[in-house]
């Protein structure tokens, strides 16, 4: 993997879930790691839903390899929040591809 690719800066989160001051369970997004990126790929593609058509936003990005990255993640950028949605390994410990779509705002 060429450092000079790697280009855009990810944030990886993690969940943890907590309770409120109100005792009301909410899960809450800590900082995992900063890592720089390679955007690969970037889509878009329209579904027909109960709720009529909506448009769903792509991206895969590859880094080097990072211990503890899981589905369960998410990953900012430009301020934006994505969801993992596959983490798939490179070689053996080199890198990992992570196929992420745009949260709902």
């Amino acid at each position: 993997m060429k450092s000079g690719k790697l280009i855009d800066t990810i944030q990886i989160e993690h969940a943890t879930d907590s309770v409120n001051d109100y005792g009301t369970p909410e899960t809450v997004w800590r900082p995992f790691a900063s890592v720089r990126a390679e955007r690969i790929d970037q889509t878009t593609e329209e579904f027909m839903r109960a709720g009529g058509a909506t448009d769903e936003e792509a991206l895969v990005f590859r880094i080097r390899h990072l211990d503890g990255v899981t589905n369960a993640d998410r990953v900012l950028w430009h301020g934006e929040a994505f969801n993992i949605r596959q983490v798939t390994p490179i070689g053996r410990r080199k890198g990992l591809d992570l196929r992420c779509t745009r949260l709902p705002t």
